[in-house]
């Protein structure tokens, strides 16, 4: 571990000095990480208005959700679809579970191991608990987001975070 340290210093050491002897190339650099950060930052902004998008145009407000579960007690949503539209089969009802559970891995508020995720047909059930109405929006949201789904019926509960 030691010799990892010391060789980690003289790395550094040597890039620094190679830089102070390059300072154009300092400056690319420079240069180039303040555009990755930039553009960085637009595609996280291009994300998060998408999905406010889609959370609009599927009437999925917290509101909603809350009346919606108070008189249901579930929440369900349908994709339009085409008329050349095929029947879903089984590896396709499984390959949009595993985008779905994917999707959620990949968001920082739902947890693919609270949601439980079942598809036949095409039509998707979301069961298992989430922080907030807003999460169950988005679960349903990103469900139908998935290719092959037609329809998700969401009965997740809003349970906060302990």
């Amino acid at each position: 571990m030691v010799i990892g340290i010391i060789l980690g210093a003289v790395g550094f050491w040597f890039v620094q000095k190679k830089a102070r002897e390059h300072p154009e190339a300092q400056q690319r650099y420079e240069q180039s990480t303040a555009q990755l950060r930039t553009n960085a930052a637009e595609v996280a902004e291009n994300m998060s208005a998408a999905l406010r998008a889609k959370l609009d145009t599927l009437d999925l407000h917290t509101d909603k959700i809350k009346d919606e579960l108070a008189r249901t007690g579930k929440i369900f949503r349908s994709k339009t679809q085409g008329a050349s539209e095929k029947v879903a089969d089984a590896a396709s009802d499984a390959r949009a579970v595993t985008e779905i559970k994917a999707k959620y891995a990949e968001d920082s508020t739902l947890s693919a191991w609270k949601i439980s995720v079942g598809c036949h047909q095409g039509h998707v059930m979301l069961f298992g608990a989430v922080s907030s109405p807003e999460d169950i929006g988005k679960a349903v949201a990103l469900a139908l987001d998935a290719d092959g789904v037609h329809d998700v019926t969401s009965k997740l509960e809003v349970k906060p975070k302990e």
